[in-house]
């Protein structure tokens, strides 16, 4: 279980975050989605302990994330290219990652093997720094270096953008694998209205660091999301229905 306490982030006398409480249950997919500037990068970095706040805590199955590393054994993110070590093969950084998991040769291979479909022949045996790679191809890198050792809480920051429509496809059927089969908490930040209900059974409006809603998912959560963020447009098209 994930809390946010009171938890609070101001730079230069503007406040980007300020959450109460928040409680995010263990085994639960909570979307977050807001405009630029509306504190998701923020919270994420607050959860990985990146940053630190200026009031309130953080607590990961009641640790304090600034207090204890325990969490980190049980967590995986990406929030962006600057968690890569772009100097190394994607090999070369599996391989590590997969040291600090005390992974065994063949629990590595295993691992690689599953994303085969997901890295679609394009991140292996390339002969490439990961710095050379696409945008897209350095996502997958990230996100699946996320997912080794198959976390209990996993976080990622704007997954679905540069990555092709197959990937795409091909990320929510992990991401949904990991909902049904390892009950992984999962945090995932989405510009994308459509990819975020489709995998989040929850999902958090942050405005201006404020929770404007907190929506459950069902058939009416993506109207209630485009009615928010456009609401001129669902004036309008409410109005071509009369």
């Amino acid at each position: 279980m994930l809390k946010a306490n009171n938890l609070k982030k101001i730079y230069s006398g503007i406040t980007v975050l300020d959450l109460h409480e928040l409680v995010i249950p263990e085994g639960e997919s909570f979307g977050l989605v807001g405009n630029n500037g509306a504190g998701k990068t923020t919270f994420f970095s607050l959860i990985l302990d990146i940053i630190e706040s200026n009031t309130g805590q953080v607590f990961s199955n009641d640790m304090d994330v600034a207090h204890s590393d325990h969490w980190k054994s049980y967590t995986g993110a990406f929030l962006d290219e600057h968690f890569l070590i772009d100097f190394l093969t994607p090999e070369e950084y599996f391989a590590f990652v997969a040291r600090l998991h005390k992974l065994d040769s063949e629990q590595y291979k295993e691992i690689l093997a599953g994303f085969k479909d997901f890295f679609n022949g394009e991140i292996l045996n390339q002969n490439k720094y990961i710095r050379a790679l696409s945008r897209g191809n350095q996502k997958k890198v990230g996100i699946a270096a996320a997912l080794f050792g198959k976390p209990k809480v996993l976080i990622l920051d704007e997954p679905f953008p540069h990555l092709d429509p197959t990937s795409v496809i091909r990320l929510k059927h992990i991401l949904k694998e990991l909902r049904s089969d390892v009950k992984t908490t999962m945090l995932i930040s989405s510009h994308d209205l459509n990819h975020v209900t489709e995998v989040c059974e929850r999902i958090v409006i942050l405005e201006k660091g404020l929770v404007v809603h907190d929506l459950r998912t069902d058939k009416t959560t993506l109207e209630t999301l485009h009615a928010y963020f456009d609401p001129i447009r669902e004036e309008g098209a409410a109005g071509r229905s009369l």
